[in-house]
């Protein structure tokens, strides 16, 4: 079955406001640019610039609602022949609108515009159709590069589906295996778990979750993983009220972080240690640290450390910076004898 998004229209979406607006800025910046070019021919009063604006922003703004509405059709055609077609219609209908001004000026009797009929019918049409290609072409390579970097965070998030492993499943499932005789309601509690966890996993790049969905995902995997580890897992949730429990964000976003503490910070540490986990709000921002005891740097298991986390931190990330702009942060550090993970998100 064909994807619908193969069949999206490639011609720019001119319906959005802002877009609206762009054209009729560019437009605008058109009169300016020719008011103030210094070729000595004629005067420009502020009647001659208000003049030459109304008729500027009229046009843009005809030229921008008849590509919106004729998006779908022209978008049917091949990329080429489509712009060409694009932009032989904005000059066509400046050429027409340009045709019916002059001739409304002549009517009066005079000829207040100073142009003859073919010069300015024609300029007026040359001049819309450069414009509109040039504007075309920037929204065509904006839409392309938005395109991609989705394509990217999609990516990314189909890649995170790797992070719970194979191995943790088998190993999960072989814990099962041996609580089933003694102890079949804690052995059906992790299944629960399991499926949970795992059903996310698949949909990490399907649909968002939130922090409160977040926070569940992650106590359901350390759950698994006490299982395994026993009094060697400590867990230390800490929430501070109040808290966005309904912000919604990208799927896996703490569980990553956590079964990075779990898998190389306490399972390399003989005695083990606690993870805490911190979520608090300040001054409009939310904050969430994910802290755990691991080895040194200059050991060994470190390079193992530093690949695997940091192959999830940077795709985490990418994905909150996608999510939540430029504001969002992720930062790290080792410092005496604990790994911090920190993630601060800028509250809507």
């Amino acid at each position: 079955m064909d994807d619908p998004r193969d069949h999206a229209p490639w011609l720019p979406d001119l319906c959005r406001l802002p877009r609206m607006g762009a054209m009729l800025g560019v437009a605008q910046l058109v009169v300016v640019i020719v008011a103030l070019a210094p070729d000595g021919v004629r005067d420009w009063d502020m009647g001659r610039f208000l003049s030459a604006s109304g008729f500027a922003l009229w046009l843009a703004l005809a030229v921008a609602v008849l590509l919106c509405k004729l998006r779908a059709p022209l978008s049917r055609l091949p990329l080429r022949s489509g712009a060409m077609a694009a932009v032989g219609l904005a000059a066509l209908v400046a050429a027409v609108m340009a045709a019916i001004v002059h001739a409304l000026y002549g009517s009066l009797g005079n000829d207040p515009l100073g142009v003859a009929f073919w010069r300015f019918t024609l300029g007026s049409a040359a001049v819309t159709a450069l414009i509109a290609a040039l504007s075309l072409r920037y929204f065509y390579v904006s839409d392309r590069w938005v395109a991609q970097t989705r394509a990217n965070a999609r990516a990314e998030a189909d890649a995170l589906q790797a992070r719970i492993r194979p191995h943790f499943l088998f190993n999960s499932m072989n814990l099962i295996a041996g609580l089933l005789p003694r102890d079949p309601v804690l052995a059906e509690r992790a299944v629960l778990d399991l499926s949970d966890l795992f059903r996310a996993a698949l949909g990490a790049s399907e649909t968002d979750s939130t922090l409160a969905a977040e926070c569940e995902l992650a106590a359901q995997y350390l759950s698994i993983e006490s299982l395994r580890l026993g009094a060697r897992l400590q867990v230390e949730w800490e929430r501070r009220e109040p808290l966005p429990w309904d912000l919604g964000m990208p799927r896996l976003v703490l569980q990553p972080l956590v079964e990075n503490a779990v898998l190389h910070g306490i399972s390399r540490l003989p005695e083990g240690g606690t993870v805490r986990i911190a979520l608090w709000c300040d001054a409009g921002v939310l904050h969430l640290q994910v802290l755990n005891p691991a080895p040194s740097p200059d050991t060994a298991p470190s390079l193992a450390f530093q690949a695997g986390a940091g192959h999830a931190q940077r795709s985490i990330a990418h994905r909150l910076a996608y999510r939540f702009g430029p504001a969002a942060r992720m930062t790290s550090a080792w410092r005496d004898g604990y790994y911090a993970c920190d993630v601060t998100l800028p509250l809507p």
